[in-house]
C-alpha cells in the first residue's frame, strides 16, 4: 500500500505527539514543548524534548529524532504500516485503500512542489528585471525594505499570457495546470493564470510553496488573485505565513490572525512576527483548531472598517461551538478605517503592541455587539437581547463553558436592566422625607442635614413573608421532588437545603430524611432513596402543589435530559436561597431604618430592595426558561 504525503501530514497534524509519548514516558510541560528522559538510552536528566507545533521529538543526548510515525515503529517496534492504522484509528481517519495508482500521485505531488518552487524562482527574477521596475516602485511605495522583499520570496508576474508557460514548459502543460499556474480552456492553448502582478508565495508549515497570491498594478479586479485549490493547496486549512510565524510564536507565547497577507508582511517587517492570514476565506473551523495548536488564546485583528468587524463576529460565531476550557479568542480592535499596515506606518510597533495589550475577550466581544445591534428601549427589544444571548450561549456545545456564558450574560443582563438603586448620595436639604416618620420636610433624627430620594417601589408582601421565614410550598416541594430523583445534588447544597425555611411540616420532615440519606452509606441512587423514603410512610412526594404553580422544571419530568435536571435543580435552591437571604436581610434593614430613621440605613434598605428585585426577576427567569422548554440567560 502506498500513501499520499496529504494523508501522513494529515494524520501528523491530528496526533498530538505528547500525548502520545506520555502514555509510555512521564513528560513534563516546559514552555511551549514538553520534556522527559529519553527512552533510548538511559538517563536521569531529561534530555528528550518534544515539540507539539512541528510534531517531532528529539534527545540530545543521543540524537534520536522523529515523528508519531518514527515513534510507534523505533519506541513500540510496530512496522509502518501497523503504526500508520493504529494512529489513523486514534485519530478518527480512515486509511486509504490500496491503490496501484498511489505511488503515481504521490510522485506527481513531488513534481508539484518542484513546479511551484521553480515558479518562485522565475517569479523572483522577473522582479529583478527591467521588466519587473513597476512592481519595484509599488513595493517601495508600500515602504516595504529590501529585507523584507527577499525574506518573503516576492516576485512579479509579466503582463503576458504565455511567458510563464514559455519558461517552465520542462513540466508539461498538464503539470502546470495542476499545480494552478496555468488556465485551462477548452478548444483553446492554456495561459498563464497570473499577470501583470506582484506575487507572493504562500508556503506550508514546513516551508514549501504550495500556492501564489498576486497583487494587480494599477486598476482591474480582483485586486488579490489567490491561486486556486490544487492537490498542495487547500485555503481552508492553509494560513499565510505560518512557516515563518511558528518559531515566533513559541517565543511570544501568542499568534495574531490578520486579514491578508500584506497586512501579515507589514506587521514582520516591524519585528512582530508571530502573525498569520487566512487566504481569501474567512476563519474556518480548520484554521481555528491550527491556530488553538500554536496558543491557547489567539488573537484576531481584522480591520477597523464596517467589513473588518463582521469579519470578527463572523469568526467569533464560528467559534463557539469548538471552544473548550481554557481556550478562546481576542480581538484586537483598530482604529475606524485603519489596517494593521496603516497603523505601524503612523504609529511604529508600539501602536500596535498598546492595542494587543488591551485585547478584548470573545465574551465581551458578543455582548458589546449585541447591545448595539438595535435599541434597547422597550420590553420587547431587551427580550430580543436576551433570546439573542441565549442563542449564543446556546450555541457552545462543552456544557461547562456554555454554561458559564448562561450564567455570565444573566449577570450583565441583570446589572443593567434589572432593578438598580436610586442614588442614595446626600441631598440638598428640603427633599423629600418618607411618609409615616414624624419629621419635618428637611429634618432628620439626631439632627442631621440632608435628605431623601423617594424609596423604590414596595417588595411584595409575600417575598417580605421571606423575612420571617417560609419558601412557597410550590418551591419547596419541587425542590424535594427534584432531590429524591437526583440524590447526587443533596451534598452538593446541603449547607442552602438544611438552612431554606420550609414551613409546611411533612416537607420539613422529608428535608431532614433526604439530609440524612445524603450522608448516610447508603449508595445515592433514586430507586435506593424511592425505597427508603417508602418505607417511612413517604408515597407520593410530589403531589399536585408543584404543577399547580405551573412549574415546568426539566428536573420534575421523568424523561428529561439528566445534565440539564441537575442544572435546573442547582439553579433553582441557588436562587431561592440568594432570595431568602436577601429577604432576611431587608427585614433587618426595615427594622433598623424604622428605630434609626437615619440616611445611612435607609440607603441599605433601599440597596436591598433593589437586590430582592434582582433576585425576583432571576426567580421568575428560571421559572420562564423552564417552561418553554429552553436553557435562557
Amino acid at each position: 500500500m502506498s500513501l499520499t504525503p496529504a494523508f501522513l501530514d494529515e494524520l501528523r497534524a491530528r496526533t498530538v505527539l505528547s500525548a502520545l509519548i506520555g502514555k509510555s514516558v512521564k513528560v513534563t510541560k516546559a514552555g511551549r514543548e514538553y520534556k522527559a528522559c529519553c527512552p533510548f538510552h538511559n538517563e536521569k536528566t531529561p534530555s528528550f524534548t518534544i515539540n507539539d507545533d512541528k510534531g517531532f521529538y528529539h534527545c540530545f543526548g543521543c540524537g534520536a529524532h522523529g515523528d508519531a510515525i518514527r515513534w510507534m515503529t523505533d519506541q513500540r517496534g510496530l512496522p509502518f504500516m501497523d503504526a500508520v492504522k493504529e494512529l489513523a484509528a486514534a485519530a478518527n481517519l480512515d486509511v486509504p485503500a490500496p491503490d496501484p495508482r498511489a505511488a503515481e500521485r504521490q510522485q506527481r505531488a513531488n513534481s508539484l512542489h518542484d513546479v511551484m518552487a521553480a515558479a518562485a524562482e522565475w517569479f523572483v527574477a522577473q522582479l529583478a528585471s527591467s521588466a519587473g521596475a513597476e512592481a519595484q516602485q509599488y513595493l517601495v511605495r508600500r515602504g516595504l525594505s529590501r529585507a523584507t522583499i527577499e525574506r518573503f520570496g516576492m516576485g512579479f508576474a509579466p503582463d503576458s499570457r504565455g511567458k510563464l508557460r514559455a519558461a517552465l514548459a520542462k513540466f508539461g502543460d498538464d503539470m502546470l495546470i495542476e499545480a494552478g499556474l496555468l488556465i485551462s480552456v477548452e478548444g483553446k492553448e492554456p495561459y498563464d493564470r497570473f499577470r501583470g502582478r506582484v506575487m507572493i508565495p504562500i508556503r506550508d508549515a514546513r516551508g514549501r510553496v504550495i500556492a501564489f497570491g498576486g497583487r494587480i498594478l494599477g486598476d482591474g479586479e480582483p485586486k488579490y488573485l489567490n491561486s486556486p485549490d490544487t492537490p498542495l493547496f487547500d485555503k481552508g486549512r492553509t494560513l499565510y505565513n505560518l512557516d515563518l510565524a511558528l518559531a515566533a510564536s513559541r517565543k511570544s507565547g501568542r499568534v495574531i490572525v490578520v486579514e491578508g497577507y500584506m497586512d501579515a508582511i507589514a506587521l514582520a517587517q516591524v519585528g512582530i512576527g508571530d502573525v498569520v492570514a487566512p487566504l481569501g476565506t474567512a476563519l474556518t473551523e480548520q484554521h481555528l483548531e491550527r491556530l488553538w495548536r500554536m496558543t491557547d488564546v489567539p488573537m484576531l485583528c481584522f480591520d477597523g472598517d464596517s467589513a473588518g468587524q463582521k469579519a470578527a463576529i463572523r469568526a467569533a460565531l464560528r467559534a463557539l461551538p469548538l471552544l473548550q476550557p481554557g481556550q478562546s479568542l481576542q480581538f484586537i480592535t483598530l482604529p475606524q478605517g485603519q489596517d494593521p499596515d496603516d497603523l505601524v506606518k503612523s504609529g511604529g510597533a508600539g501602536a500596535f503592541e498598546r492595542l494587543a495589550d488591551t485585547a478584548e475577550p470573545l465574551v465581551d466581544r458578543l455582548w458589546a455587539h449585541e447591545l448595539a445591534s438595535g435599541p434597547l428601549a422597550t420590553p420587547e427589544e431587551r427580550a430580543g437581547l436576551k433570546q439573542r444571548l441565549n442563542e449564543l450561549a446556546q450555541a457552545i456545545q462543552q456544557p461547562d463553558i456554555r454554561q458559564q456564558y448562561r450564567e455570565e450574560y444573566r449577570r450583565r443582563f441583570d446589572e443593567k436592566f434589572g432593578w438598580q438603586p436610586r442614588n442614595t448620595a446626600p441631598m440638598r436639604q428640603n427633599a423629600w422625607v418618607p411618609q409615616g416618620t414624624g419629621q419635618r420636610r428637611g429634618q432628620m433624627r439626631g439632627g442631621g442635614k440632608g435628605g431623601w430620594q423617594p424609596p423604590l417601589p414596595p417588595v411584595r408582601a409575600g417575598t417580605l413573608a421571606l423575612a420571617q421565614g417560609g419558601v412557597e410550598a410550590g418551591f419547596s416541594r419541587a425542590i424535594l421532588e427534584g432531590l429524591a430523583r437526583f440524590p447526587a445534588c443533596i451534598a452538593e447544597r446541603a449547607e442552602a437545603i438544611a438552612a431554606m425555611p420550609i414551613t409546611d411540616r411533612r416537607d420539613d420532615a422529608l428535608r431532614h430524611i433526604l439530609l440524612d440519606i445524603a450522608f448516610s452509606s447508603t449508595k445515592l441512587e433514586p430507586q435506593a432513596v424511592a425505597t427508603i423514603l417508602a418505607e417511612k410512610g413517604l408515597h407520593g412526594i410530589g403531589g399536585t402543589t408543584s404543577s399547580d404553580k405551573g412549574l415546568a422544571f426539566s428536573f420534575l419530568r421523568g424523561k428529561a435530559d439528566s445534565g440539564r435536571a441537575r442544572r435546573e435543580l442547582i439553579e433553582l435552591i441557588d436562587a431561592l436561597s440568594e432570595r431568602v437571604e436577601i429577604a432576611t436581610a431587608l427585614g433587618d434593614a426595615d427594622r433598623r431604618f424604622t428605630a434609626m430613621l437615619d440616611e445611612a440605613s435607609f440607603a441599605e434598605q433601599q440597596r436591598l430592595r433593589a437586590a430582592l428585585q434582582a433576585a425576583e426577576t432571576r426567580l421568575a427567569d428560571l421559572v420562564q426558561d423552564a417552561g418553554s422548554g429552553q436553557d435562557g440567560v
